[in-house]
């Protein structure tokens, strides 16, 4: 049996210039965080002609070819594998549509078995730029890199996005007193809404792609928060990267009117109220994990259980996509 796990993510910084409609024209940044969180993906032998795949549904079919999960299915032809006498399954800790980065999770997971099942080595960056080719590409979702490449590298990482599609990633340099803080201090809580994010998305991409003066100049704002960002944190200045997630929570309900709802508001509001220092939603918008940094932790979370939302504690992950069992 193989085992890999993928880590989840949240955005630090410069959220939404990870997509090819903004950053072939403009390049992109941001700073992403590998989280404790993942999404598991097992395969063996199941000693029969068949190809078996388990996630929300059960497929049993021929042959790879014919299996309706779309990024099952371009996985194994990627690969050139037709899957046949395999047994795929897929468990996450965290909902699919909740905004941390899942699909990117999954399809770095899954390519992991599967080079494993071959005796492949893959280095993070080739990982990451298959599992977007897989994605972008294949199955043309309006999204952007960002998710592949977190999980492919793990830890708190800044990626450059260049004009014709190279990625450059470093570690944040932050100091070990800064990043334990910013752990300790940064907490997620659950909406209870989940959504597509390809739905979201595919208003701001293609609002970028006819060059939309207002969605690209939102998105250049933005990119330069996740810049001041990096400055921040890596100056150990806390309180002002704070400032900046509202900075940017506030900006970034100006790209749809789907990002945010009342009810989210009413939430951001409370939390601001009781100790949060700064925060914004998680992930595209319309659902999933509000996230907050504050230094009145208890304040905080009773606020956030008053109205009835879940805490999900976390640690930062600095293993990124691996074999657990091979």
């Amino acid at each position: 049996m193989i085992i890999a796990r993928s880590p989840l993510r949240v955005t630090l910084g410069g959220g939404g210039t990870d997509l090819p409609s903004y950053y072939e024209k403009f390049g992109g940044f941001l700073i992403a965080a590998a989280i404790d969180k993942y999404v598991y993906i097992t395969l063996h032998e199941n000693f029969t002609p068949d190809l078996i795949v388990k996630y929300s549904r059960l497929e049993r079919v021929e042959n790879a070819t014919k299996v309706e999960h779309p990024i099952i299915r371009e996985s194994f032809t990627a690969l050139g594998m037709d899957g046949r006498g395999l047994e795929l399954t897929s468990l996450a800790d965290i909902p699919s549509g909740t905004g941390l980065g899942s699909s990117g999770s999954f399809t770095t997971a899954l390519l992991k078995v599967l080079h494993a099942q071959k005796k492949d080595l893959i280095h993070p960056a080739e990982l990451a730029e298959q599992a977007c080719d897989i994605e972008l590409n294949r199955l043309k979702e309006p999204i952007g890199k960002q998710d592949q490449y977190i999980a492919a590298y793990g830890g708190l990482t800044c990626f450059k996005f260049l004009p014709g599609g190279k990625v450059e990633a470093w570690p944040l340099k932050v100091s070990d007193e800064t990043r334990d803080n910013l752990e300790d201090n940064l907490l997620l809580f659950f909406t209870g809404y989940s959504r597509s994010a390809s739905a979201i998305l595919k208003e701001q991409d293609q609002k970028s792609k006819s060059d939309d003066k207002s969605m690209i100049d939102n998105l250049h704002f933005v990119k330069d928060l996740g810049l001041q960002s990096q400055v921040a944190l890596e100056g150990g200045n806390l309180a002002e990267f704070a400032r900046l997630m509202d900075v940017h929570w506030q900006r970034k309900k100006q790209r749809s009117g789907g990002m945010s709802n009342p009810k989210i508001n009413e939430w951001y509001d409370l939390a601001m109220a009781n100790g949060a220092l700064g925060g914004k939603l998680i992930g595209a918008g319309g659902g999933g994990f509000l996230m907050f940094y504050t230094e009145d932790k208890s304040k905080l979370r009773h606020a956030m259980r008053s109205v009835g939302l879940k805490e999900v504690r976390f640690r930062f992950d600095f293993e990124g996509t691996k074999l657990v069992i091979s």
